[in-house]
């Protein structure tokens, strides 16, 4: 089991940063690639970027060149660092672990709002 906990959301305006945490914790060495997703209201979770127990990272191209994902081993924590934030990119984060066992574990979400 992998426990999985975001904060860092909040309100921001158009042009501005933030940068969400997501802490792990329970048997952490099952986790094979971490991720986060996003769902904006009345659309589907998409993937925004990924990083795998290597550190590999994968970014989607609607937040390329403006976030950065990254993770700190000795902290089991993973962050996104989101710049340049855009309306569209409001919606609710979630941390996500994909494990060696198949199974998939996330977090509870936290609110990103950017006003324009």
């Amino acid at each position: 089991q992998v426990q999985l906990v975001e904060s860092g959301g909040g309100l921001v305006q158009a042009g501005g940063s933030l940068r969400l945490s997501c802490k792990a914790s329970g048997n952490i060495f099952s986790i094979r690639t971490q991720a986060w997703y996003r769902q904006a209201p009345g659309k589907q979770r998409e993937l925004v970027a990924s990083i795998s127990w290597g550190g590999s990272t994968n970014v989607a191209d609607s937040v390329k060149g403006r976030f950065t994902i990254s993770r700190d081993n000795a902290k089991n924590t993973m962050y996104l660092q989101m710049n340049s934030l855009k309306p569209e990119d409001t919606a609710v984060y979630y941390c996500n672990a994909d494990l060696l066992t198949g199974f998939q574990s996330w977090g509870q979400g936290t609110q990103v709002t950017v006003s324009s």
